[in-house]
């Protein structure tokens, strides 16, 4: 990849595309897999049943740490950032918003599509074999919420932009106002699933931020600014945390997300923009582009596939009991090292392969009716929705490939007459 960026290549790339916003979504991706390797600890009870423990979720510092450690807020933000280019590039090219989110679903659809069938096959030939193939099924399905909450986001880009660009206070305030109605009815009544209606509130608003950093007006922003904005966007969170309206762990207000989340994008945005410029010089280099370009191909293969090797990996340990060191020791944290370093090359490995499904289906009929597309995409939302709040099982499994892969078909329309070598990006 190095070798193949001329200098032309280079050019073209840095005028194509904001490097460092690149860059810090590849990083996101890859802190995801390490941290879920660290939190991973696998154990085996006195009659032989498997079990795990969140190891770094029990240090006494983790809860501030996820502060920063939790790093979907800023994913969204990037995201963000993304869409805006994107939607403006198929506006330049005469698409509508049918054609933007058609994009998108084949994208994000055909990557995992092809791990619901793989993996299901996988978890199945697990249970034939004896191994507690539920659990395992169970522990695959945790990163998939991901999937869904992305996919809302995406459908709702063009009208999103359309509101910031003519109502961009009015709309922060409404989303930001839903947010915390939501958190106070879920709080007040103890019915957690009033909490799923910010699914539809926390992650469009992240979102939003994200439009700030595209369209320049968090770019302006001085560096006292900045540091200030960070400073109130954390010293809220640890307001918010301190009076116990809400958790100090933000994996705890993940799923369903919450107010804290949406603070926490806002602080790690603002950092963000303050380190930019040192960014920008480090992404003119040939090193940093090899990274990002090698990298970014195949963040959604990395993401959907990472927690599937961490299992085995923890796994092929635990059949060497006698050379295990107790799980949460400093002997068991050291042995994360190489086994971080492991799945990650593995990772890659598996990465050329089935890293060309994230360009979707080489050929695509014409954009399918509405109503088609409304199906797709909630065929493509229901198996990781259902993973985040029921959890997998082999069952799961089997219906969830069928509706992803009815997702992508639909999305995809019929070839024939009218197809398209690509889809339309």
């Amino acid at each position: 990849m190095a070798e193949a960026l001329t200098a032309a290549d280079r050019q073209r790339l840095l005028a194509g595309r904001d490097l460092s916003v690149d860059l810090v979504r590849v990083c996101c991706v890859l802190l995801v897999v390490v941290l879920h390797s660290l939190m991973l600890g696998l154990t085996v009870g006195p009659a032989g049943a498997i079990g795990w423990r969140n190891v770094v979720q029990e240090q006494p510092w983790f809860a501030v740490a996820s502060w920063f450690g939790q790093l979907m807020p800023l994913f969204f933000v990037v995201g963000g950032f993304a869409s805006w280019q994107g939607w403006r590039s198929t506006q330049r090219k005469g698409g509508t918003g049918a054609d933007f989110f058609r994009a998108r679903l084949l994208r994000l659809g055909t990557p995992a599509a092809v791990w619901f069938v793989i993996v299901g096959a996988v978890v199945w030939l697990a249970g034939a074999a004896g191994l507690p193939a539920d659990l395992l099924a169970n522990g695959l399905g945790l990163p998939l919420w991901f999937l869904a909450a992305y996919l809302v986001c995406q459908a709702a880009v063009p009208l999103m932009i359309r509101l910031h660009t003519t109502h961009p206070a009015a709309t922060f305030a409404t989303l930001l106002a839903g947010v915390v109605l939501v958190d106070a009815v879920r709080g007040s009544t103890g019915v957690q699933t009033v909490g799923l209606l910010n699914l539809l509130l926390v992650w469009p608003l992240v979102q939003q931020i994200g439009f700030l950093l595209a369209d320049g007006t968090l770019g302006r922003l001085r560096r006292p600014a900045l540091l200030g904005l960070a400073t109130v966007a954390f010293g809220t969170v640890g307001v918010l945390a301190s009076s116990g309206l809400y958790s100090p762990d933000m994996l705890d207000d993940l799923n369903p997300p919450t107010l804290p989340l949406v603070l926490i994008g806002v602080g790690q945005t603002a950092l963000f923009v303050l380190v930019k410029p040192a960014l920008d010089g480090l992404m003119r280099t040939r090193p940093a582009q090899a990274f990002v370009g090698i990298a970014g191909t195949r963040l959604m293969t990395v993401y959907l596939w990472h927690l599937l090797l961490v299992i085995a990996v923890a796994a092929t340990v635990l059949a060497w009991p006698s050379v295990v060191p107790a799980v949460g020791t400093t002997a068991w944290w050291l042995a994360r090292i190489p086994g971080d370093l492991s799945v990650l090359v593995v990772l890659f490995v598996l990465s050329l392969g089935l890293a060309r499904f994230e360009r979707g289906p080489k050929r695509v009929g014409p954009v399918p009716a509405t109503p088609v597309l409304v199906v797709a995409g909630v065929l493509a939302v229901v198996p990781p929705f259902w993973a985040m709040e029921v959890g997998l099982d082999r069952a799961a499994f089997v219906w969830g490939a069928a509706a992803m892969v009815g997702a992508v078909l639909l999305a995809r329309g019929r070839v024939g007459r009218g197809a398209s070598d690509v889809p339309t990006r």
